[in-house]
């Protein structure tokens, strides 16, 4: 994150048993999307005032799906906000560990990148 913007790039992983043909991720700021008209990649919409959702595609077991990367723009220059990412729908897929469907992370106006 740098003076408001921020940048992301997820990488969808199945850990299995079985494949699964499409699903949605959502991302969640804990401060609002900035006013206006995001610009955000096909397959991605803002559903809310602190949220965007992402379509992943089909998603092999045990496999990655491609690559997702978006910026969006926070409302005002936080120094700091955090990020909350989880599987939203899993194409019908019966999921044995939901534990992994959620990730958060603390960002920070440093202009750093972070992986998790």
């Amino acid at each position: 994150m740098r003076g408001g913007r921020v940048d992301v790039g997820l990488t969808p992983r199945n850990h299995g048993p079985a494949d699964v043909s499409d699903s949605t991720v959502r991302l969640r700021w804990s401060v609002p999307l900035a006013a206006g008209a995001q610009r955000l990649p096909a397959g991605c919409a803002r559903t809310g005032r602190q949220e965007v959702v992402c379509r992943t595609g089909a998603l092999a077991a045990d496999g990655l799906g491609e690559r997702i990367a978006l910026r969006v723009w926070l409302r005002g220059r936080p120094t700091e906000v955090t990020m909350a990412v989880d599987t939203l729908w899993g194409g019908g897929a019966v999921d044995r560990n939901r534990a992994n469907d959620r990730q958060q992370v603390l960002v920070l106006d440093t202009g750093d990148a972070y992986f998790f």
